[in-house]
């Protein structure tokens, strides 16, 4: 009889551990941020630094939150006023109640701005998933933005229905996303994501390696951009990956991949806007065609010694091109009217 209720024990230990874990979490490391309710029981997290104007507004990649922009974040907020904040699904925020494409994500984002008081004229930020955002954002609200950076924005000829090669990764990932949800919920993607960052590893390398070579390559991946990481803010990230929504999110994101291709696809090129596009020197460079695509107003500038994360491997880069839009926009007609 105690055999057979050993395992149930072991569960009940998971779910209170997890529980008790990610209370405290929030607890004692959201409190530098604020929810912004934005409608239908939605509660966005947003985290401000800095004074002034204009507001940059940084968007993160597809399974980011906006610690990915704590570094860069901290450094611009020494020149004006900055916002980042998670997606519905991820990080702080509450889940997600619409397909996340970037109309969707744009109207959400727009309606926290909107309900936290934080006015335009913005300079808008976004990383791979979250430069198609930002794109979005700029054509949906043209009179808003003063310009706009995108680092290595998410390229839609590389993904589905484009390119149906990709279909089975974008399986894979919804697939292992929903592998996390219960493991989450037992409190092993805490003990294993805790261990990872904010202890010695040894059990995260036990059960990478348990998953075979693989899971090596995955979790070496992990450790390398992390490291990259202001060490201030590893501990958020680990409970961020300790949540079971987190994964749910993250399955959420990847499941609209394709939509989200689809709708950018036929989305307007950005008008009268200057944009700024940072491309990985490990990368091919987008051509003349794919910068008209994006805007009329393109400069792309090559990353030499970066991959797909510039902003964590070139920060400087991503710094200076904000700081040059943040002093040209003195002189703009939109930041002298909202004065």
């Amino acid at each position: 009889m105690i055999v057979c209720m050993l395992p149930f024990a072991v569960m009940a230990v998971g779910f209170f551990y997890q529980w008790t874990g990610s209370h405290r979490d929030r607890m004692r490391l959201a409190g530098a941020g604020r929810w912004i309710a934005i409608g239908r029981g939605t509660k966005l997290y947003l985290h401000e630094q800095g004074a002034g104007g204009p507001t940059v507004l940084f968007e993160s990649g597809i399974g980011a939150t906006h610690l990915n922009w704590r570094g860069i974040q901290t450094s611009i907020a020494k020149l004006t006023h900055t916002a980042a904040y998670d997606r519905g699904g991820l990080g702080w925020s509450s889940p997600s109640r619409t397909a996340r494409t970037p109309s969707n994500i744009v109207a959400e984002l727009h309606k926290l701005l909107e309900e936290a008081g934080i006015r335009p004229p913005y300079i808008l930020v976004g990383h791979s998933f979250g430069g198609l955002v930002m794109r979005r954002f700029a054509t949906m609200y043209p009179d808003e933005v003063l310009g706009v950076v995108l680092v290595d924005p998410m390229r839609l000829e590389e993904w589905p229905p484009l390119d149906e090669s990709k279909q089975a990764l974008v399986d894979r990932g919804i697939r292992l996303s929903g592998y996390g949800v219960p493991i989450a919920r037992l409190g092993l993607a805490r003990l294993a994501v805790t261990d990872l960052l904010c202890r010695r590893g040894r059990l995260s390398s036990f059960l990478a390696g348990s998953a075979g070579h693989g899971g090596l390559h995955v979790l070496a991946r992990i450790q390398h951009e992390v490291n990259k990481m202001p060490r201030e803010v590893w501990p958020a990230v680990a409970a961020h990956w300790s949540r079971p929504g987190y994964y749910v999110g993250m399955a959420e994101h990847v499941q609209a991949v394709p939509d989200t291709v689809r709708e950018m696809l036929i989305d307007e090129p950005i008008v009268d806007t200057p944009v700024l596009l940072l491309t990985p020197g490990k990368s091919t460079p987008v051509d003349r065609e794919g910068l008209d695509r994006i805007g009329d107003n393109v400069q792309q500038v090559i990353a030499g010694k970066s991959a797909h994360w510039i902003h964590l491997d070139e920060p400087h880069l991503v710094v200076e091109a904000i700081r040059e839009m943040v002093l040209a926009a003195e002189t703009s007609p939109l930041t002298a009217a909202a004065r």
